[in-house]
């Protein structure tokens, strides 16, 4: 084992040990609170940019699959866990966690006290944070984070994870043809499309309004992903020329660029929505989900113009969970309808939207 050291910019340092991969992590901090689903946690694109910490004091114990990925390859920066299993037991497991991560070259810290951690990140919010495995990073690990906490921005963080499909990839047969615009999309985002009689068109976050159209898709969604949404300024223009022309669906990320599209604001959270017990009701049907968030921005609820209605809202903190217009099909959550992981709540949601898609 390496010697490992968790720095916050406020100077709190958690020393601990590192696994293989030597060197240093930038990003922010930010935990994570579920009990499963660490894979698919690593893989998620909308972590990108963010040092992983797992709340969950043992990490590991069922392997790692391979199927439940959701990216090809580790998108968070680094990873913090308490306890790591060192043999994990499950069918599916093909390689522990701790393999994985180095084969993935991922800077990783254990034994560290993760709840003296997840408190400090309640008490202060999202930080900046430089995750060093080895003597030779320890040592440059102060000045590497002064660094970054002086000039860290999200710009980049998009292009980094938006490409798992090549730019024009259509997945599934169904009749009804999707456009995804992919901004760091999950595998079971196309899983849930697919599942439900969809044929899905991959393209860039990049790609025109042109290019768009002239696939003639049935309707267009717009993916997660991570970052500030007001650094996809050409996304968003792209997103503003579509209103009208076809229906158009944002999840998470795509939420933001959606609305900033459609004339509202959007600002960064202190503390972000992660993990997978988020309170949501929705205010359209009278229910009330339990759903999977990602996100460190929230579109300003108030900043909605008059043609937009709010249709979802968080119950912890009242932001804004998701809109829809008022004569146009165009709609969008700020939660994570497939999950993965998270609870099945949620699930109706794409449902929903392709049935109103299909009428339009």
């Amino acid at each position: 084992m390496n010697a490992a050291t968790l720095l916050l910019a406020d100077g709190t340092r958690f020393d601990g040990a590192g696994l293989g991969t030597t060197g240093i992590a930038l990003g922010e901090a930010v935990f994570y609170t579920g009990m499963t689903g660490y894979e698919e946690a690593l893989t998620d694109p909308s972590y990108a940019g963010q040092i992983l910490t797992f709340t969950y004091p043992l990490i590991g114990n069922y392997g790692i699959s391979g199927t439940a990925s959701q990216h090809p390859h580790a998108c968070a920066a680094g990873a913090v866990i308490k306890r790591l299993a060192r043999h994990p037991s499950h069918y599916a497991s093909v390689q522990s966690l701790g393999d994985w991560l180095d084969v993935q070259r991922v800077p990783t810290i254990v034994g560290i006290d993760t709840r003296a951690l997840t408190i400090a990140l309640r008490e202060h919010g999202t930080i900046a944070a430089a995750l060093a495995v080895g003597d030779e990073a320890i040592a440059t690990v102060e000045a590497e984070l002064t660094e970054y906490a002086r000039e860290a921005t999200t710009r980049g963080l998009v292009a980094s994870v938006a490409d798992a499909y090549p730019s024009g990839e259509t997945l599934g047969d169904g009749r009804m043809h999707i456009v995804l615009v992919d901004c760091g999309v999950k595998k079971a985002i196309i899983r849930d499309l697919t599942a439900l009689g969809s044929r899905v068109t991959v393209l860039s976050y990049e790609a025109t309004s042109d290019e768009i159209l002239a696939l003639a898709p049935d309707a267009v969604l717009v993916s997660p992903g991570p970052g500030d949404p007001r650094d996809l300024g050409g996304t968003v223009d792209t997103l503003r020329e579509l209103v009208g022309k076809t229906p158009v669906f944002g999840v998470c990320l795509g939420h933001q660029l959606l609305a900033l599209a459609l004339g509202a604001t959007t600002y960064k959270l202190k503390y972000g929505h992660r993990g997978g017990n988020q309170p949501v009701k929705d205010l359209v049907h009278g229910e009330v989900l339990v759903t999977a968030h990602n996100h460190g921005y929230a579109v300003d609820g108030d900043s909605l113009p008059a043609e937009l209605e709010a249709t979802m809202v968080n119950l912890n903190d009242n932001t804004n969970e998701g809109f829809r217009h008022r004569t146009l099909a165009i709609e969008a959550v700020q939660f994570h309808p497939e999950a993965s992981p998270g609870p099945f709540d949620a699930r109706n949601v794409f449902a929903r939207w392709l049935e109103r898609a299909a009428r339009e």
